[in-house]
């Protein structure tokens, strides 16, 4: 990771209090100051952010310039317990995973592999459903779609008696693209050997394939494989498995597929994981983030071979099947947070784990803690990641874990004092918006730059309102009448000054 260093005199000045920070001796006047201070306005356009109104979070460096005291810190998110047992023993056993999760008007969709058999790549399989009101509490309704087991009344969706093994990781989205037809605004990509087949439904509940034929062959499939509708690209994208070549051959990875039309795929090859550490990335789990769709995060299951936690006689206290019991307890899991921004490139900002596997035995072997697909806002100060656990034992179930909106990840200053500039960009609208936390004693000032990062008349960190609190949409303020709207469509910086603080997310919108 590169260190920024601002010049000695900004971080004299911050550490030196508030009360003696000083704006510079400016025009009143936004034309005279300009002249005066010789302020570049302009910048190669390369270097340049249009970020309109878009949310901005810390899970990158890519709005970041420079930083000084200031570090990027993960928030792993807080355990709220099981929220669904997979324990009907007619079509639910020990190796239900590649859980899906997706928010509508309806409330939440929950989508799950389930069967007898699914270890392996034989065996009786389903596709099972549930779905909540509040994200909390689940119910599995009785579809009465196929008889399992002499019976209607249950959850299945889809079976595997097609033959291309769609529900082995059966992963759908819900189709946001302009214009799509309802009959497809659910869509879903599943299968392993074969290659990948295009579902489609109207209602997530009832669905047919899209074409007679795998719709994707180049891949090895056999985890989830995730698609969407990218808004930020204009275009469906896949995330899916394959295998590392080269100096690193034998890895589990990703790779990407794009698509104008959700039928004819083109391969964009593998992803570039920058300078970070090769590891085996189980399933990726990529999706647009809520509240910022052009940032894709993605929480990985992470799969650490030859990993022996468990001795033989303490993975014999699980019920885990005798077939698999050496190989499962010779291998760990856990969750990391990765990040992209479009095309080939993901970032690996941190490499800790995000949902580590606790205490105890059950979540300490080889495919515990696989996360569902997607995070979705399941209050106003709460978002939830859904994760597997107590994978091939008889209380598999699907656990709630929760974190503050935009609060994967902060930018951070302890006691001491920093600050963070920003990249140069424009912006459209009329108010700042932070999403913040500060200790008692701590503050977070903001200060509009020019290009060089000198402050803007009326914009200094002296003249910034000194905020205090925790709140998930702060208005920033500053001293006088000059408008924030007059900077708008200008190439500008901005400068956060941060004590005892952790700002997550930052966003220009219109007057509220």
């Amino acid at each position: 990771m590169k260190t920024y260093l601002l010049p000695s005199l900004t971080l004299f000045s911050m550490l030196a209090g508030w009360t003696s920070i000083q704006a510079p001796e400016v025009s009143t006047d936004r034309k005279d100051f300009i002249e005066a201070h010789k302020i570049r306005l302009k910048a190669k356009d390369d270097t340049v952010i249009h970020m309109g109104m878009r949310r901005e979070l810390f899970v990158d460096h890519y709005m970041i310039d420079q930083l000084d005291q200031v570090r990027l810190v993960m928030h792993p998110p807080i355990d709220r317990g099981p929220i669904l047992a997979f324990n009907n023993p007619r079509w639910e056993e020990k190796h239900c995973t590649y859980a899906t999760v997706l928010q509508s008007e309806k409330g939440f969709q929950l989508y799950y592999r389930a069967g007898l058999g699914s270890k392996t790549d034989r065996g009786f399989q389903v596709t099972a459903y549930a779905e909540s009101k509040d994200g909390v509490r689940w119910q599995k309704p009785a579809l009465g779609l196929f008889e399992i087991d002499g019976s209607h009344a249950n959850n299945v969706i889809l079976t595997n008696a097609s033959g291309d093994f769609a529900v082995h990781n059966f992963s759908p989205f819900i189709d946001t693209r302009p214009g799509t037809p309802r009959e497809e605004r659910y869509k879903a990509l599943g299968g392993i050997k074969g290659g990948l087949y295009a579902y489609i439904s109207a209602d997530g509940i009832h669905w047919r394939r899209l074409c007679d034929t795998a719709v994707y062959r180049e891949g090895v499939f056999d985890s989830q494989n995730v698609s969407f509708w990218s808004e930020h690209e204009q275009r469906y994208v896949c995330y899916f498995r394959t295998w590392t070549d080269g100096e690193f051959k034998g890895f589990r990875t990703i790779s990407r597929a794009s698509s104008s039309d959700f039928r004819q795929w083109k391969s964009e090859g593998a992803i570039d994981f920058g300078k970070s550490s090769i590891e085996h990335l189980y399933i990726n789990q990529t999706a647009p983030f809520p509240d910022a769709p052009h940032i894709y995060v993605s929480t990985a299951a992470r799969l650490v071979t030859g990993r022996e936690v468990l001795t033989a006689a303490q993975a014999e206290t699980l019920s885990l099947d005798p077939k698999y019991r050496e190989e499962t307890r010779r291998e760990a899991s856990d969750v990391v947070l990765l990040s992209s921004r479009g095309g080939t490139k993901m970032d690996r900002t941190f490499l800790t784990s995000l949902v580590k596997p606790g205490m105890g035995y059950a979540n300490w072997i080889s495919r515990s803690n696989f996360p569902a697909l997607n995070l979705v806002r399941t209050g106003p100060e709460e978002m939830s990641m859904y994760v597997v656990q107590n994978y091939a034992q008889e209380d598999v179930h699907l656990r709630r874990y929760t974190f503050r909106p935009d609060g994967l990840a902060s930018a951070q200053a302890d006691h001491r004092g920093g600050s963070l500039l920003t990249r140069p960009f424009t912006f459209s609208g009329s108010q700042l918006l932070i999403n913040y936390s500060t200790s008692a004693a701590g503050s977070v000032r903001v200060e509009l730059t020019d290009v060089d990062g000198r402050a803007l008349p009326g914009f200094s960190a002296s003249d910034c309102t000194d905020m205090v609190g925790n709140e998930l949409q702060r208005t920033v303020k500053w001293a006088g009448q000059k408008k924030l709207s007059e900077w708008s469509g200008k190439i500008v910086r901005l400068r956060f000054f941060l004590t005892d603080a952790d700002l997550f997310a930052f966003q220009f919108v219109a007057r509220r």
